[in-house]
């Protein structure tokens, strides 16, 4: 071994590059004199096929060194060597098993014969039963299967028939092409390969037992992953025993000979030999647990379950399957206890219970181990598997088609059926099939029952080479990813409040069939069951994806449209959305998904008419009802951007104010939605409604001047700026409230004052044609009669103009309407100098005269005998009666008009602040402040619910005892309160007006 020859360090260095770790031990290894049958005859050397074989597995040291044993084991065994020297699927079983399971290593060192199961293509045969038996000596067609082979002896033949088949299936698994696609097929075979050494273990108690065993009859019913036929390489092997008397025999010699057949079947299988114990048998799931008695009859079974168990306990009977023993009585047994299981959830808290076992089995996984657990820690197998069987045992009940123990064939029937969107079973069922491959691989290497990912940089190399991955960090990097996958959708899924409301429902309420649905709707307090049942079968009828998913939704929806005022309107205005919407891809499976959206809906649409509306025409807008931030306002300067920059892209001004008045239209859904489902106080949405509108003004005015300057061909010869007032100033819209405005000019430098009046003029006239038009989106009413001289002046006036006539005509009321100007639209600079031009005559230095004030208190007194209309309740009008909202406004703004001036805090358009700001300055008592301001909010929170309700804005508190019971639901009032909020509106009127009557009159 010179160094000038250069071989050995060419062969460690070409080994290295094959896969090897340890390059200087596999050429060590190499050099065995038992390979020598396998040199190339050339080099002397092994030969590069075979050696690049053995840097494809899992662990190339560990394949040689196996194959090493294999070799010495087998002697002269020219088959295998030809094999190896051959190549082809038999040698890249043999070695990829070897590479990847020093358990199975081991076995064939033992077994070396046993080499030969890999040269099987096709799949392992079909009744490993009959294989297990007759390894026992036992006849597989007897009813009652016995050994001829008993005690240690028998357990070993049935051990290493069991490796052999194990041997088989793990050769074929290991080199799939793809084994995540075929690792449900693998997982079947392990389950039916351990119901076959139950059924053999079996039989070996029965020769121990001899003549005995003939006294009892015993079923053997799998649990867990053997019940639902999908088996890990390694794992506990849950089971229930079922017993019954032979003919002739007392039941208590019947259960003892039973017990003492499922303790020797446990021990066949379990108990320590020369070849190591297959799993463990565990019986834990039985009733009572472990502190219960290992076997019992049918009935005691069936006494139990009706009686004692718990929710857990019908959980883990979803995958129950007899395996072994006396089949007639373990098919009794599932024929009597799944009619319980799938009426497990309708439990009290059933949803609930399930949901706290998942976080609790979390909770006791070591923190240090919480990252590295494949089964239990968030993200890992459980998750999928009791999102999966939360799924099937709430909407099983009445949907046979998903009653399967399997978890894939399960989660399929579950997004066949609609239950579960396509997108979310397929990345559910690619995430959970790869976590298995991944415990497969786990488990192989030694045969133990595991799932911690090893922290050993050369065993998770092993580990991602067995799984088809190139390495340690790529392993890392899709487990931490598939952690999240699996995490997100087990969070949406598992706790999907339909899950629970759903399980809440009696079977005959889920299945909607005609007589319970009209039995159903009339309970629930619907005034036409006939007409909700015919939407309903629109809703349901047919086979289609859209039907299957309405079935799911509408036995709860129905609940919930039942908690609204209006449950008949609800379900009319969801079927006309569902109409609209009901082929998108995202509309009912966000319904179905989302935490909130589907009850969110319901609310909204039997709670106000005027949302319901809304949303069939922007149908669209459903997709809000997932996301409190979707339905959070954006904000003024946002909603300016958006509308400014989409109006800019339109050649015709029409078109440019329809997209303002289209995303004004919008926000006022989508503050009308926050406010009914309680996302936004009043405050915020009084800002909303505002900004919605100036948006509308801003955008319109824009397009007003392009109009005018098209019709005149030339630029328009004055700068215009828009004045909010009113409750549009104070920044305190409600729902359908008018804007109401005065327009200022001021003529450009050189343009003729009567052109520049009669541009400004029609500028005005333009923009309330524009923004008040016939079209699908909502009209902005303007109302420009606080302007000077009212109705009689000109819509529009210079800068100068209002000069004069505020020095020479200005009444108290003028300036009192001046507390709430705002510019909101236009030319900045001018809206500047007309704030200049009015701060002295709303802020006057020294206050009011007793003049002004009298004339003040004159002209509220004529509003109040005028305004009302006549016939109507004073006492019900929100705005103009007795501590309605006039009554407050007019307390604000004359405590504004006698100390503005004095006290800056005074100088706000609201009301609210000014009666805060007039407290704070001690010119207003604070219990007084109080009353008014809680007062003026009731009144603005039942004119705002009232418009929710009818859809239209009023006035007036509701007179009708069904509006004003869909008002004060809309308020959170209860059932039947709508008497307490007419006392409460009253009382809270009542005393702002004695408040009122003190401080404004005197």
């Amino acid at each position: 071994m010179s160094a000038a020859t250069g071989r050995p360090r060419s062969r460690t260095g070409r080994l290295a590059r094959l896969g090897f770790t340890d390059a200087e031990r596999a050429g060590r290894l190499l050099a065995d004199p038992v390979l020598r049958p396998l040199l190339d005859p050339s080099s002397g050397e092994a030969d590069e096929e075979l050696l690049t074989a053995l840097g494809a597995t899992a662990d190339p040291e560990l394949a040689l060194l196996g194959l090493l044993r294999l070799l010495e084991a087998c002697g002269q065994d020219r088959d295998l060597a030809r094999v190896l020297r051959d190549g082809g699927a038999v040698r890249d079983r043999l070695l990829a098993v070897l590479g990847a399971s020093a358990a199975l290593a081991d076995h064939l060192s033992r077994h070396p014969e046993h080499w030969r199961v890999l040269e099987d293509d096709t799949a392992t045969p079909a009744d490993p039963r009959t294989d297990l038996l007759l390894a026992v000596g036992a006849d597989p067609q007897a009813a009652e299967p016995v050994a001829a082979a008993a005690g240690q002896p028998g357990y070993d033949l049935m051990r290493t028939a069991y490796r052999r088949r194990l041997l088989a299936l793990a050769g074929r698994d290991l080199t799939a092409a793809d084994p995540v696609a075929v690792v449900d097929d693998v997982a079947a075979a392990l389950a039916d390969l351990a119901a076959a050494a139950l059924e053999a273990g079996l039989a070996l108690a029965r020769a121990e037992l001899g003549e005995d065993a003939r006294d009892a009859r015993l079923a053997v019913v799998a649990m867990g992953k053997t019940g639902g036929r999908e088996l890990n390489y390694v794992s506990d092997v849950d089971v229930v025993y079922v017993a019954e008397p032979a003919d002739g025999v007392e039941e208590e010699r019947a259960l003892e000979v039973a017990a003492r057949l499922a303790t020797g079947m446990a021990r066949a299988c379990s108990g320590p030999t020369g070849e190591g114990a297959l799993w463990p048998v565990d019986a834990a799931l039985r009733p009572e647990g472990r502190n219960g008695p290992l076997v019992r009859t049918l009935a005691s079974h069936v006494a139990y379950y009706e009686r004692w168990a718990r929710t857990w306990e019908f959980q883990a009977l979803l995958k129950a399957r007899p395996v072994a023993g006396d089949a007639d009585l373990g098919r009794a047994y599932v024929e009597a206890i799944t009619p319980m299981v799938w009426r497990a959830a309708e439990r009290d808290g059933f949803v609930a219970d399930v949901q706290a076992m998942r976080r609790r089995v979390e909770e006791h996984v070591p923190s240090q181990q919480a990252d590295r657990q494949l089964k239990l820690g968030a993200g890992g197998l459980r998750d999928v598997e009791f999102t999966v069987q939360l799924l099937q045992l709430v909407h099983g009940r009445t949907d046979d088609r998903l009653r399967s123990g399997n978890t894939l064939e399960a989660l399929e029937a579950l997004s066949r059926t609609g239950y579960v969107g396509r997108d979310d079973a397929a990345d559910l069922d690619l995430a959970y099939r790869w976590l298995r491959v991944l415990e497969h691989r786990l488990q192989l290497h030694r045969l133990r029952r595991t799932h911690l990912l090893p922290t050993g940089r050369e065993e998770l190399r092993r580990l991602a080479r067995a799984c088809g991955l190139r390495d340690a960090d790529t392993l890392e990097r899709q487990w931490q990813q598939t952690r999240r996958e699996v995490r997100r959708l087990h969070e949406r899924l598992f706790y999907r409040p339909l899950l629970a409301a759903a399980a809440r429902l009696s079977t005959d309420e889920v299945r909607l069939t005609p007589e319970a649905a009209r039995s159903r709707l009339q309970a629930l307090g619907y005034v036409d069951p006939a007409g909700a049942l015919h939407h309903l079968t629109a809703l349901t009828e047919g086979v289609s994806r859209r039907a299957a998913i309405q079935r799911q939704l509408l036995p709860v929806l129905l609940g919930w449209f039942a908690d609204g005022a209006d449950p008949d309107a609800g379900l009319l205005a969801f079927r006309r959305v569902s109409d609209e919407l009901g082929t998108t891809h995202w509309y009912l499976k966000m319904l179905r998904d989302s935490g909130a959206a589907a009850e969110r809906l319901a609310h909204v649409l039997s709670g106000s008419r005027l949302v319901a509306e809304l949303l069939e025409k922007e149908a669209e807008a459903t997709r809000w009802l997932g996301s409190d931030e979707s339905l959070r306002p954006p904000g003024r300067e946002a909603l300016l951007t958006e509308a400014r920059t989409a109006a800019d892209r339109q050649q015709d001004p029409g078109a440019a104010v329809a997209v303002a008045r289209g995303i004004r239209t919008r926000e006022v859904l989508r503050t009308a939605i926050a406010d009914v489902v309680g996302l936004l106080d009043d405050d915020a949405v009084a800002e909303a409604l505002t900004d919605a509108t100036v948006v509308a003004l801003d955008v319109g005015l824009r397009a007003a001047v392009r109009v005018v300057e098209e019709r005149t061909a030339g630029p328009l010869p004055t700068s215009v700026s828009v004045v909010g007032m009113g409750r549009l100033g104070g920044g305190e819209l409600g729902y359908g409230s008018d804007a109401d405005v005065v327009v200022v000019h001021r003529p450009l430098p050189g343009a003729p004052e009567a052109l520049a009046q009669e541009a400004a003029v029609a500028t005005v006239t333009e923009l309330q044609r524009l923004l008040t038009a016939a079209g699908p989106d909502l009209p902005v009413g303007i109302d420009t009669g606080l302007r000077p001289e009212g109705r009689n002046g000109p819509v529009a006036r210079t800068l100068d103009s209002y000069a004069e006539y505020y020095r020479r005509w200005a009444q108290p009321w003028e300036r009192q309407a001046l507390l709430r100007a705002v510019p909101v639209a236009g030319d900045e600079a001018l809206a500047g100098a007309f704030t200049e031009l009015v701060d002295p005559l709303r802020y006057p230095v020294g206050g009011l005269d007793a003049a002004a004030v009298r004339e003040i208190r004159r002209v509220k007194a004529r509003v109040e005998r005028e305004r009302i209309p006549r016939g109507r309740d004073p006492r019900r009008h929100l705005k103009l009666g007795p501590g309605g909202l006039a009554d407050v406004e007019w307390v604000a703004q004359l405590l504004q008009l006698r100390h503005a001036a004095a006290v800056p805090a005074l100088r706000t358009p609201s009301t609210t602040a000014a009666l805060a700001a007039a407290s704070a300055a001690a010119l207003l008592d604070p219990d007084d402040a109080a009353v008014l301001t809680e007062a003026w909010r009731s009144a603005s929170r039942i004119r705002n619910a009232a418009a929710l309700w009818r859809g239209r804005p009023t006035d007036v508190l509701p007179e009708s005892r069904r509006d004003l019971e869909g008002v004060a639901r809309l308020l959170g009032y209860p059932p039947g309160a709508a008497a307490d909020l007419e006392e409460d509106h009253l009382r809270r009127a009542r005393r702002a007006r004695a408040v009122m009557e003190r401080v404004f009159y005197g």
